[in-house]
């Protein structure tokens, strides 16, 4: 089975980031063939600083490293060391209707979020679809707001092999993996973990920190005695992500049986965070020393990628007449 999936570099990443996508990319880098990317290219719609974005693409390529990502088990990349990306994001715009663009709820979503109203932007599902479809990918691990995009992919390699593929086609259509317990990531206001929102905790944040950012998370006024309910609190919702069993547990039955204040909850969800990501911030402090190892994975993986990609392209372009 071939995996294929990318983070944006737009900072640190957060436990949104970590549960929402690295944490499935760990998962299915055993038994799988897995192509990760670190997506610069889409990130040239919101990040305009040059020495800005070299960093964060060599902080989340650490941040993958770190947390557990192996380059002996999966093709770790850079969207850009592959330049047959955008040539093949080309093509499969020839073939895309714009009907299908101006549908997408995330260009609008980011529009109004303040960003300005750019091709770049507009044009991030089919930059996407030639990310997707260059490796041939069989599963997508996904974001739940970023469904609506692989359906475009699957949509967009339809529409060119109907085109040009003839019977046997030129694209595989990919399928999306989902989790449905972490499709939605709650931040510290409630609402999804996002940037935009500034509801994040970030992943290497000092222990100090990530202990005081868990404090701020919104909660209602119910007393201490009272009973709560668990299925609709999103702190709750956190802590049983990252919870022992046996806390869990615990927590869960005085929530219903009253007993328990949130400021507890939060203490435990604090030193729960801590703990998860105590080894991985060991580990980054090792691979920032070492920014050549860092550069010799880098360019490992793209060498890897290319080679998928070129044979990928080439079949798209002796599909349509291209070369």
């Amino acid at each position: 089975m071939r995996i294929l999936s990318g983070i944006q570099p737009s900072g640190a990443l957060h436990i949104g980031n970590y549960l929402g996508a690295i944490q499935q990319y760990i998962a299915l880098q055993d038994g799988n063939e897995a192509f990760y990317f670190v997506a610069d290219y889409h990130a040239l719609t919101s990040v305009r600083d040059a020495g800005k974005l070299r960093q964060y693409v060599f902080d989340v390529m650490v941040d993958m490293l770190s947390l557990g990502l192996d380059p002996e088990k999966a093709v770790l990349f850079v969207q850009s060391d592959v330049p047959e990306t955008v040539e093949l994001a080309w093509l499969l715009s020839t073939v895309t209707p714009m009907g299908w663009l101006e549908k997408c709820v995330s260009y609008k979503d980011k529009v109004q979020q303040g960003l300005p109203a750019e091709h770049g932007l507009f044009a991030y599902p089919v930059l996407q679809a030639a990310d997707i479809l260059l490796y041939d990918a069989d599963l997508v691990p996904v974001g739940q707001d970023q469904k609506q995009h692989l359906e475009i992919t699957r949509d967009v390699a339809e529409r060119f092999n109907n085109v040009y593929g003839g019977k046997k086609g030129v694209f595989r259509l990919p399928k999306p993996y989902i989790l449905d317990n972490v499709a939605v990531i709650p931040g510290l206001d409630g609402r999804k973990m996002s940037k935009s929102y500034n509801n994040t905790i970030e992943i290497f944040d000092e222990p100090a920190v990530i202990r005081k950012k868990v404090k701020r998370f919104v909660t209602d006024s119910t007393p201490v005695e009272a009973p709560k309910n668990p299925d609709t609190c999103p702190l709750f919702g956190l802590f049983k992500l990252f919870a022992k069993p046996d806390d869990l547990a615990e927590v869960e039955r005085r929530y219903r049986e009253g007993g328990i204040g949130y400021g507890e909850v939060k203490t435990r969800l604090g030193e729960a965070l801590v703990e998860r990501f105590a080894e991985p911030r060991e580990r980054r402090a090792e691979w920032v020393a070492h920014p050549d190892r860092v550069a010799k994975v880098r360019a490992a993986g793209a060498e890897k990628a290319r080679a998928t990609a070129r044979t990928i392209l080439e079949k798209a372009r002796a599909a349509c007449g291209v070369g």
